[in-house]
């Protein structure tokens, strides 16, 4: 692969000319699209980038990237997907509402909402999830992206043979956490036992580079009473943010994208073999689970990647970086994002 893969980690160097913009000046608007009411995070002024989060995030998860971007002229939109914080109207009772085809809708829809007259392409950045929703909106609607910076998640090509959560459950069985995330109640059930702040902590704390496995009853293998130690990168207010949204809300929503992986397969057979044709650069951490599973690392390294995504401009893999590596690492992944942007 040559240049196209690049192994290294990133030093970075402050800026001292740039007034950064502050939390503070994050501004919160309701917008109606494809039939819910998104909550939308925005900060700045230049060609919007719209960022996607994952599970169990928030808009909340992108305010490093928020701040910079729109430091260095450009307008950072970042929403809160269906099912998930202040984003109402979605039946979190119905997981067929979660399909790709419904996300993507919304984000369309929050696009036309958003966009200044005249610019009708956006820059996207997605992590976890909505590094997936990225990939589905990049297929679906290449009209609507100037280029993606997508975190963690991979392409996945369509695989006509096998749908997704029987092959999953045949390769790592019924403890691997998406087959856990399946019956709906089931795992609520664990978490109510749990407590919110510890499953946060759980998953947030978690890098081992393999299949995540949550046994019945052992989960994390962590006990409610252990004392919570947050990663080096999240803040007890951070915590507080996210802890304060999912015991509103419950996890529902953003599991019922987990319960739609066999429906989206049924409902994409039309793409099987589609190539993503948007500008792509692709980080993830090496300790990343999404790196170490379901094949990623060979077919990132073997060319399936470059043979799906053909304008795949590179690929960055952080060395001793985990899952949640725009938290982690913001300083790298935010001048990765504007060094990739800045080209268009």
């Amino acid at each position: 692969m040559g240049n196209f893969l690049t192994l290294f980690f990133f030093k970075h160097k402050h800026n001292h000319n740039i007034q950064p913009h502050k939390m503070e000046d994050i501004q919160h608007n309701m917008v109606a699209v494809n039939g819910i009411n998104m909550h939308v995070a925005e900060l700045g002024k230049g060609p919007t980038i719209l960022f996607i989060h994952g599970f169990p995030e928030l808009w909340y998860t992108w305010r490093h990237q928020m701040i910079y971007l729109a430091s260095h002229g450009y307008r950072a939109v970042a929403p809160d997907l269906r099912g998930y914080g202040d984003t109402t109207g979605a039946p979190t009772n119905d997981a067929t509402k979660f399909t790709t085809l419904h996300v993507v809708g919304d984000l369309v829809a929050l696009i036309e909402a958003v966009v200044a007259p005249g610019e009708e392409k956006v820059f996207v950045v997605g992590h976890d999830w909505g590094a997936f929703m990225a990939w589905a909106l990049c297929l679906y609607r290449p009209d609507k992206v100037k280029a993606l910076v997508n975190l963690s998640v991979p392409f996945s090509p369509r695989n006509p043979k096998f749908k997704p959560v029987d092959a999953l459950r045949a390769l790592y069985g019924n403890d691997y956490y998406i087959i856990r995330f399946q019956e709906p109640g089931e795992i609520e059930g664990e978490l109510a036992v749990w407590g919110t702040e510890r499953f946060l902590i759980d998953i947030f704390n978690y890098r081992k580079p393999e299949a995540l496995l949550l046994p019945k009853g052992i989960g994390f293998g962590t006990s409610p009473n252990d004392p919570l130690v947050l990663p080096s990168w999240l803040s007890k207010e951070d915590l507080a943010y996210y802890t304060s949204k999912f015991e509103k809300t419950g996890f529902t929503g953003g599991l019922n994208y987990y319960r739609a992986l066999n429906i989206n397969w049924e409902l994409t057979a039309a793409w099987t073999g589609a190539q993503v044709k948007v500008p792509v650069k692709f980080i993830v951490g090496d300790l990343d689970l999404t790196y170490n599973t379901m094949g990623a690392k060979d077919y990132i390294e073997k060319g399936g990647f470059k043979k799906d995504v053909p304008l795949l401009e590179d690929v960055i893999i952080l060395r001793d970086v985990g899952h949640f590596l725009h938290e982690e690492k913001p300083d790298e992944i935010n001048q990765y994002i504007h060094h990739f942007f800045k080209k268009f």
